[in-house]
C-alpha cells in the first residue's frame, strides 16, 4: 500500500513496524461542543483506513484520545455556571451519538488528557532534565523550539518563517515568543492538578505525545487527523516527542483536506456553520459519511444542500441494488447454472479493482466507483429474466455488502424488524385484496406509501423497496 507522507512530501510504500499490525493515532475532539462537519471528515476518513487495514487481514491498534480539558471547556463551563467534568463528560456521549450514527466504529482505546496527567509530568520532566523545556516563575513549563534542529520538518516551513508570527500573550514568561507551553500554572477558579512546577494543567499538545506514548509506544506507525493540525499542533507534538524519546515519533503522517461551505470557508460569522447533528437531523446520517468518503481524502470538499441531496440519491442506488439482490436470492432456485462459474470470476475483477484504488493512498473516490461498477454489472446481470441461481445471488451479495463495508456505507436499513413489519404489511393487503376487502387493501397501500415503500409486481411476487 502506497501513504502519502506529510512528512515526505511523497507516496511512500507502507511498511508496518510490526508485521500483520498497525498502529494508528488519531487526534480527537476538544468536547466543550457537538461536533461540526468539518470534524466528521477525519473521523469517518481514517475509520475507512482502520476498517480497510482490518478487511485486509492486519490487527489494526486504533487510538483516539478526547482532550477533556481546555480553555473552551473551561469557558463553556463558566458560560453554564457549571465544571468543566460536567461539559466534557456531555459532549464525549455526544460524540458517541453522532460517532455511531455516522458508523464510525470505536477506538480501541479512547483516551483522556485528565487520565494521563502523571504520563504528561513524566515526559515534561525529561524534557527539563534534558535542556529542552523550561519552567517559567508564574508556574508555566515551555519547549525551547529553537533548540530542536528539526523543528519545522513537518509544516517544511524553515523556523525564521514561523517566528514572523509568533507573538508572547499577556501573562506568559517565555524565553522566545516561538516557545510553546507544556504545562500551565493555575489560575483562580480553574481546575488543575500538583506537579513539581506547582498546581496546574497540560498544554494542548502534550497530551497526544503522552497517550501515543503510553498507549501504542515510543514510535507509531500512522499518525493522522485534519490539515489544519500539521501547524502547530503535529509540528510540536513531533518536537517533544522525538526530544523526549530519541525515537522516531511517527513514520507515517496523514492528513485530510479542508472542507467548504457552499464554496467558503466554514465560518460562524458566515452563518455557514453546520454541526452534524444538525445535518443529520434533516437528511441523516448516512449521507454525511458517504460525502466524506466520495472523495479523495486529501482533497478539499463542499458541502451544500445539492451535494447533500446527490449523496442520498447516489445512496439509494446502492440500496436498491442489495434490496433487488437479497430479493433475488430469496426466491432463486439452488444449484449453479452453466455459465455462472464466468459471472463470479467477472464480478470478482469489481474486488481487484477496488483493492487497486484503496492501495494508492487510500483512494475512496476511485474504490467507490468500483463499488458502482459492480452494482451496474450486478444489476445487468443478475435479474429476473437472467434467473440467477440462489448461490450466485448470495455470492453477489456477500461481495457487495463487503466491500461496502470497507467505506462503512449501506448500514442503515438493515433493520430486520423494519423488513418483517413491512413484509407483513404487503402479506395483510394481498390477503385483502384476494377477499376483495378493497378497503383494507387501500388503507395499507395508503399507510406503505406515507412510509415511502414503494411496491413493484414480479413473477416472483411482490417486491418492496423504500424510496426518500
Amino acid at each position: 500500500m502506497k501513504i502519502y507522507n506529510t512528512l515526505t512530501r511523497q507516496k511512500e510504500e507502507f511498511v508496518p513496524l510490526t508485521v500483520g499490525e498497525v498502529k494508528i493515532y488519531a487526534c480527537g475532539p476538544t468536547v466543550y461542543n457537538y461536533i461540526h462537519i468539518g470534524n466528521a471528515r477525519p473521523i469517518c476518513v481514517f475509520d475507512v483506513l482502520r476498517r480497510y487495514f482490518e478487511y485486509r487481514g492486519m490487527k489494526v491498534i486504533f487510538v483516539q484520545n478526547f482532550t477533556d480539558i481546555d480553555d473552551k471547556i473551561i469557558n463553556k463551563a463558566k458560560d453554564e455556571g457549571t465544571d468543566y467534568l460536567t461539559v466534557s463528560e456531555r459532549y464525549i456521549e455526544e460524540y458517541k451519538t453522532d460517532a455511531k450514527g455516522l458508523n464510525v466504529r470505536p477506538a480501541t482505546i479512547h483516551p483522556l488528557a485528565t487520565q494521563n496527567i502523571d504520563e504528561i509530568i513524566s515526559i515534561i520532566s525529561d524534557l527539563i532534565e534534558k535542556g529542552y523545556a523550561y519552567p517559567a516563575e508564574n508556574g508555566d513549563v515551555y519547549f525551547r523550539t529553537k533548540k530542536d534542529a528539526g523543528y519545522g520538518k513537518l509544516s517544511h516551513q524553515p523556523l525564521e518563517d514561523l517566528q514572523a508570527g509568533a507573538r508572547i500573550a499577556t501573562g506568559e514568561i517565555k524565553e522566545d515568543a516561538m516557545d510553546f507551553a507544556l504545562w500551565k500554572g493555575s489560575k483562580p477558579g480553574e481546575p488543575s492538578w500538583l506537579s513539581p512546577w506547582g498546581k496546574g494543567r497540560p498544554g494542548w499538545h502534550i497530551e497526544c505525545s503522552a497517550m501515543a506514548r503510553r498507549y501504542l509506544g515510543k514510535t507509531i506507525d500512522i499518525h493522522c487527523g485534519g490539515q489544519d493540525l500539521i501547524f502547530p499542533h503535529h509540528e510540536n507534538e513531533i518536537a517533544q516527542s522525538e526530544c523526549c524519546n530519541n525515537a522516531p515519533f511517527a513514520n507515517y503522517w496523514m492528513h485530510n483536506g479542508y472542507i467548504n461551505v457552499d464554496n467558503r470557508k466554514m465560518s460562524k460569522s458566515l452563518n455557514n456553520f453546520f454541526t452534524v447533528r444538525d445535518v443529520a437531523e434533516r437528511y441523516g446520517y448516512e449521507p454525511i459519511r458517504y460525502l466524506m468518503v466520495a472523495s479523495h481524502y486529501r482533497t478539499p470538499i463542499n458541502y451544500s444542500t445539492e451535494v447533500i441531496e446527490q449523496c442520498q440519491a447516489a445512496l439509494e442506488r446502492l440500496y436498491n441494488c442489495r434490496d433487488n439482490l437479497k430479493f433475488l436470492m430469496e426466491h432463486a432456485p439452488s444449484g449453479e447454472k452453466q455459465g455462472e462459474h464466468d459471472v463470479r470470476r467477472r464480478l470478482s475483477e469489481y474486488e481487484d479493482h477496488f483493492i487497486e484504488a484503496m492501495e494508492d493512498d487510500l483512494n475512496t473516490a476511485d474504490a467507490l466507483s468500483a463499488l458502482f461498477d459492480l452494482a451496474r454489472d450486478i444489476n445487468s446481470s443478475l435479474n429476473v429474466s437472467t434467473a440467477p441461481s440462489k448461490e450466485l445471488c448470495r455470492f453477489a451479495l456477500n461481495l457487495f455488502q463487503e466491500l461496502a463495508d470497507v467505506l462503512g456505507l449501506l448500514y442503515v436499513k438493515n433493520e430486520s424488524a423494519l423488513d418483517e413489519e413491512i413484509e407483513k404489511l404487503i402479506a395483510e393487503r394481498t390477503e385483502a385484496r384476494k377477499n376483495k376487502d378493497w378497503a383494507t387493501a387501500d388503507k395499507i397501500r395508503d399507510e406503505l406509501k406515507a412510509r415511502h415503500v414503494v411496491l413493484e409486481d414480479t413473477p416472483q411476487g411482490i417486491k418492496w423497496k423504500i424510496e426518500q
